[in-house]
């Protein structure tokens, strides 16, 4: 299973001193990365690939971490469910890239 995450803070003390939202964002990346699940953080949206209930719960984690510093927390989510399938997260990429080259 892969899925396409994104939390988005706000409200409360979750704007940064430039108006972002980096630092809270920061905390669910630190939960992610500490996770051991494979992962890829990019400008709009944090992948993963595992199984649900190790997949869930780190978008869990990542979400409680985010609340902690931001009264409200919007989450984005998409997940390709395909049992039995690993390495997908790059391997869909790959076989696109065949295809260019």
């Amino acid at each position: 299973m892969i899925v396409a995450f994104s939390l988005s803070p706000s409200g409360g003390d979750a704007v940064d001193a430039d108006g972002g939202m980096s630092e809270a964002v920061a905390a669910a990346v630190e939960v992610v990365r500490g996770s051991g699940v494979p992962h890829q953080t990019t400008a709009m949206f944090t992948y993963l690939e595992g199984e649900w209930d190790e997949v869930m719960a780190v978008v869990k984690a990542a979400t409680d971490a985010v609340a902690a510093r931001a009264p409200r927390v919007g989450l984005v989510l998409k997940a390709d469910i395909r049992p039995g399938h690993t390495g997908e997260m790059t391997g869909k990429v790959e076989r696109v890239e065949r295809h260019l080259d």
